[in-house]
């Protein structure tokens, strides 16, 4: 076997290691796969033949072919089908791994295999995985980065979207909040002509008051509508019960809460009993809160920020989502994908000081309580792990509530302004993790203090030293344009240390018209000159725009994110139009498109496409004259 394809073998083999596949290196461990692979000769001889890698998960069947050469990755024939011919099969990634797949298909039990053509190197390489039915149909699906959407956790899941087209559960639990947010945000406009900002809270509150159920303090049936005392207060006693029940101290941010949601108490038309509901408005909301939600945070192990997703849409149904106020919310896959850059263990302590619905700190607590199993540990990283800060009332109301239902982790809440804190006392928590999603475009001039960059330094001073810091901030905050700005960024070099950049999709906060980026730092420790950065353009991640949904994940997120986090930590190479890593200055664009020129050496195929443009162009010359250029938009 050449060098070239040694290595080849070697990078996928450890491509299948990152996604805890176990394929077998020329055979199969499977005895009836073995035994068909007896008779799998490429020359069709009925002798044995076997794929560079074989195995199964679940019920689906695996196979892998690869070569080193990205020219011998597949041949089609002239009616766009993958060539079978010997040579072909013999010569081609693609087209052996169908071959393969196509026999394993007819002879054994799997009928449902994934033909996998890989060529090149970890650099510059292409991943073809191949549909095959038991009936021989194939269908090429889109290429891949990794092997991770085929792991035992996804391939059912990857199989349902890719290959059925089907939603997920995920994906129809998501259509279904939508649907949710947007009949509970019809009800309270048209049964309680509740303010906006009230909205979120009569909900939060309500959840709080149904915890109340399993100690047998409180019972949807009560809400009568009785006008002595009303369904108001009794839900209103129901959550300072709750609020007591879980040690909420001290009695002053307790008081604050309260004081926010008074609201259910006291606004009158949710307390009287409406003629078309038989029944008043609260009752109402409490029993469609319990079955559409309560349960879900309670029972359903998730990352998912069900508070901040409602609050979200009745903004978004409201005409507004907080942009006023400078409030994006965080999407769920990047507080997810914060976690993972951060490489979050159980020992760390997290800190977001400008925490809305605390979605960072869900994420960070259900990935930190994921990596352990001691109950100890688990109870130490609800309760003494994890802090934010919030100075909009109502969205820390909403915060702590979402650490309640969690099972703690709202003692570390504080209702603060960031900015006004002494970052050396924040420094005493100790915390060794920094997110953040600051408020946007409030900086100026005159208030250079708003800018997301300041954010991000006085972040950046309240963490321990080396700890980690990640901030999403629109691109227009690294690159410096006002002087305020730059000076900032040239503060941040003289204590900290700017690990990299990576370059968001521009939908990522879909409507909101915010192009976003993430930038990673290591807090404490001056910027030395020679450190090279990482510079990645992740604007391709996966996520689309789907009408009246909004964003949503396409199946090739999953690979794209490994890929994404392969490339930060080293574990593999990318092309410059990825991934750039180059030293800075302050005064430099701290993005990839200010980094980026494309060295990349033309493949054949590039060349060839090249040279067919432009002998059309000749053709089009000689035929046309000038009046050629004239159509096509050029000089006249």
């Amino acid at each position: 076997m050449p060098k070239k394809e040694v290595k080849t073998d070697y990078w996928v083999y450890e491509l299948l290691k990152e996604a805890n596949l176990q394929l077998t290196p020329q055979g199969c461990d499977i005895v009836e796969v073995n035994n068909a692979l007896k008779t799998a000769s490429k020359n069709g001889t009925g002798n044995v033949g076997y794929p560079e890698y074989c195995g199964a998960v679940k019920d689906f069947l695996l196979v892998i072919e690869d070569k080193a050469a990205l020219d011998r990755h597949i041949l089609k024939t002239d009616t766009d089908l993958i060539a079978q011919d010997t040579k072909a099969v013999k010569d081609y990634a693609v087209n052996g791994a169908l071959f393969y797949g196509l026999h394993l298909a007819q002879n054994t039990t799997y009928h449902k295999v994934f033909a996998f053509g890989v060529s090149g190197n970890p650099k510059h390489h292409r991943i073809t995985p191949v549909f095959i039915n038991e009936r021989g149909d194939y269908d090429i699906l889109p290429d891949v980065e990794t092997f991770i959407s085929f792991s035992e956790l996804n391939i059912d899941e990857y199989y349902l979207r890719e290959v059925l087209k089907e939603d997920t559960d995920q994906e129809k639990q998501t259509a279904e909040i939508l649907k949710d947010a947007a009949t509970l945000h019809e009800d309270l406009r048209n049964y309680g002509s509740v303010k906006d900002t009230d909205k979120p809270l009569i909900v939060s509150g309500i959840l709080l008051a149904l915890r109340e159920i399993e100690h047998k303090n409180f019972a949807i049936e009560s809400l009568n509508g009785d006008t002595n005392k009303t369904d108001g207060q009794k839900i209103y006693d129901a959550i300072h019960a709750n609020l007591q029940r879980a040690q909420v101290t001290p009695d002053t941010k307790r008081d604050k809460l309260l004081a926010q949601f008074a609201v259910i108490r006291d606004t009158e038309k949710i307390n009287l009993v409406d003629p078309k509901l038989g029944k008043t408005p609260l009752r109402h909301f409490t029993d469609f809160l319990y079955n559409s939600i309560y349960k879900s945070i309670r029972y359903n192990n998730s990352a998912e920020d069900y508070l901040g997703r409602f609050y979200g849409e009745f903004m978004s149904y409201s005409g507004g989502d907080g942009q006023t106020l400078g409030i994006v919310l965080t999407p769920k896959h990047i507080t997810e994908l914060f976690c993972e850059l951060a490489d979050l263990k159980p020992s760390d302590r997290v800190l977001d000081p400008c925490c809305g619905t605390a979605g960072f700190l869900i994420a960070a607590m259900h990935k930190m309580l994921s990596l352990t199993d001691n109950t100890d540990e688990k109870q130490h990283i609800r309760r003494e792990q994890l802090f934010g800060i919030e100075l909009q009332p109502y969205m820390f109301t909403i915060a702590t509530t979402n650490m309640i239902l969690r099972g703690d982790g709202k003692s570390n809440l504080h209702y603060k302004d960031f900015l006004a804190e002494n970052p050396a006392q924040l420094q005493l928590n100790g915390c060794t993790v920094g997110m953040m999603n600051p408020p946007y475009s409030q900086g100026s001039k005159q208030n250079p203090n708003l800018y997301e960059i300041a954010f991000t330094e006085h972040l950046l001073d309240s963490l321990a030293s080396n700890a980690r810091c990640i901030v999403i901030i629109p691109q227009s905050a690294v690159t410096g344009k006002s002087k305020e700005e730059a000076n900032i960024k040239t503060s941040i070099l003289k204590h900290h240390t700017l690990e990299g950049v990576i370059t968001l999709n521009k939908e990522t906060f879909h409507g909101v018209g915010t192009n976003p980026c993430i930038a990673i730092f290591t807090a404490g420790v001056p910027h030395p000159k020679a450190h090279k950065c990482k510079f990645i353009n992740y604007e391709d991640d996966g996520y689309e725009v789907s009408k009246h949904v909004g964003l949503i994940e396409t199946p090739s997120a999953k690979d794209k994110r490994q890929h994404l986090l392969d490339v930060w930590f080293g574990r593999t190479t990318a092309e410059s139009r990825f991934c750039v890593e180059t030293t800075i200055e302050a005064e430099d664009e701290w993005l990839h498109a200010f980094y980026y020129f494309n060295d990349e050496i033309p493949t054949e195929e590039d060349f060839s496409r090249t040279m067919a443009d432009y002998l059309t162009f000749e053709f089009n010359m000689l035929t046309h004259g000038r009046g050629y250029l004239f159509e096509k938009g050029g000089e006249k």
